[in-house]
Parts: structure tokens; sequence; C-alpha cells
């Protein structure tokens, strides 16, 4: 079982004050081949695993904001650390219909 949830909102610096939206869906493609459990909210994205693989994806989601032309990249994250295992769905089943 997962021991974290991590929600990141990434504001990359663009060279001309291009639209930011592509370098998002970037950084969400990176969240999407690392193979974790995510969401995607319209302000944010939340993961879903073991904590240092969470960082390891955030490194790699700033990373490619550079590669693609960013001088530098601001990551907003919020992070839910429980040794004995934490979802998703555990925190918001009561909201569902």
């Amino acid at each position: 079982m997962a021991n974290s949830l991590v929600s990141i909102q990434i504001v990359p610096k663009t060279k001309n004050g291009e639209d930011v939206i592509p370098y998002v869906d970037r950084a969400i493609e990176v969240i999407q081949a690392s193979g974790v459990k995510y969401q995607v909210n319209p302000l944010e994205t939340t993961m879903e695993g073991e904590l240092s693989e969470l960082f390891r994806i955030i490194e790699d989601m700033n990373k490619a904001m550079i590669e693609m032309g960013s001088s530098n990249v601001l990551s907003q994250v919020k992070i839910v650390y429980k040794p004995s295992g934490i979802t998703m769905d555990e925190l918001t089943v009561k909201y569902r219909p």
C-alpha cells in the first residue's frame, strides 16, 4: 500500500510569457509515464505512492520543464505521509454520491 499522497502544482517560467498549458501537459505526461496512481484536478495533480518515488517524479517533472525551455520552475507541493498506508479514495470516499 502507498505511504504518501503528494499534490503538486507546477508553474514554469516561460521564455516570452507563452501559455503554460503545453508545459503542464508535459508535466502530467511525466506522471503518467511513472505508472503511479494519480488524479488531475483543475489547480493541481495528486499522486499516490511511496514518498521517495513521488519525490523522484517531482524532480523529473521539474527537469522536463527546463528541457522545454523554462528558465526556472515553481513547484507548490502538499504531502501526506502515513507509513501504515494511505489512499486518495480513503480521504474522499465520503464525498462521492
